[in-house]
């Protein structure tokens, strides 16, 4: 049974000047535009910006210099996420490499793997994806069935993965396949490099309900990879995995993909002070400081060089029914015509539509919460 700890953490002073870099970088760069593109940002790709944020320091913030990183904290790390995500800012196509493709190479890569990649997503040029979920195998990851074999000194890979966010976009990905041929659930599990260029690779869009692309099916058909395209050891592609879906799990995404309309709720009860817009901008605040302290907590744990899976988990699940809860609640106490050109009519409209996602990429609600009770002792 694991101990759950969640420890007050203060943000220093010395941050205001790193917040204000972030804001001035917003201003120069991100056009105010479709308001709309503001929820749920981190998932609006926009190549420019990534570069952007590259040429200034803001990607592989913690990654060794030899590798293209700065070396800064990783409290800096966050408050830089936080002032991107507040902002609306579009971080999509950056976003995957930054926060688990370079850290998983950075962790179990290759030499070769790590120079050859690794600086270039820390300059916002080289973007991932993730390959895990498949069509009969996504919250149950243990039933991949996509395979890697031996061939003479290379790997051929086969199947197919879905639910792959920006595989239209990136130049990689991190794959998970079953290297040993039968094998079963967790054991015989692999992760590879692939360059998505390859041939026998083939990416098609999945349209979601707003008319946009982010999600992709990615078909392997005979793709033959060089063998140091292995990731870390052979068969230990769970543990790898389910390393990489800690930090997945854990950042200020988990509860920021609707602030922007918190923002213009509270905007909308201090012009109107209608009393029921009044307490739910409150009710909002109450629990964004909470959920932010929880996520505040977890970084830090993770800065030291603990693992706080389960803490990482909780604020998952936590901050998931949050960003879900806004836009219903707002809609419930605010009359709006959802058709309407105002601010807080099109960011609900947006986040109706997209927000019951939240609760399933990076492990569904139902299956985080069954970690949670195996790590709480309770079944």
């Amino acid at each position: 049974m694991q101990t759950f700890t969640i420890k007050p953490f203060e943000v220093p002073a010395e941050a205001a000047a790193l917040r204000e870099q972030v804001r001035s970088l917003i201003r120069e760069h991100v056009p105010p535009g479709n308001i709309a593109r503001r929820a749920n940002s981190w998932q609006v790709n926009d190549p420019a910006f990534s570069r952007e944020l590259g040429k200034a320091g803001l990607i592989g913030m913690t990654w060794p210099k030899e590798y293209g990183g700065h070396e800064r904290t990783a409290l800096e790390r966050y408050i830089v996420l936080e002032e991107l995500l507040a902002a609306g800012a579009p971080v999509g196509a950056h976003w995957i490499a930054d926060r688990q493709t370079a850290p998983l190479l950075l962790r179990y890569g290759n030499e070769e793997q790590r120079r050859r990649w690794v600086p270039g997503i820390a300059a916002g040029e080289i973007f991932g994806c993730i390959g895990l979920s498949e069509p009969n195998a996504g919250s149950d990851l243990a039933a991949v069935r996509s395979s890697a074999r031996q061939d003479g000194d290379e790997w051929v890979l086969n199947g197919q993965k879905i639910w792959t966010t920006n595989a239209h976009i990136a130049h990689i990905m991190i794959g998970l396949f079953r290297s040993v041929e039968g094998s079963e659930r967790n054991a015989g599990l692999s992760q590879f490099l692939i360059p998505l260029d390859t041939p026998g690779i083939t990416i098609r869009p999945i349209i979601n309900l707003t008319g946009e692309h982010d999600f992709n099916e990615v078909f392997f058909d005979e793709v033959r990879l060089p063998a140091d395209a292995l990731v870390g050891t052979e068969g230990a592609g769970w543990t790898q995995a389910t390393a990489e879906l800690s930090l997945e799990r854990s950042g200020p995404e988990r509860y920021l993909s609707s602030m922007v309309l918190v923002t213009e709720l509270v905007r909308h009860a201090a012009h109107t002070g209608e009393p029921a817009a009044v307490a739910l901008a409150g009710r909002f605040a109450a629990e964004a400081w909470t959920l932010r302290q929880m996520s505040l907590a977890v970084a830090g744990r993770m800065a030291a060089g603990e693992d706080p899976a389960l803490e990482a988990t909780i604020v998952k699940d936590l901050g998931n029914s949050f960003e879900q809860a806004v836009p219903l609640l707002v809609q419930q106490v605010v009359e709006l015509d959802l058709t309407a050109p105002e601010p807080l009519a099109q960011l609900t409209a947006q986040l109706l539509q997209v927000s019951p996602s939240f609760s399933l990429r990076g492990g569904t609600r139902e299956i985080l919460r069954g970690i949670v009770a195996r790590g709480l002792g309770l079944r």
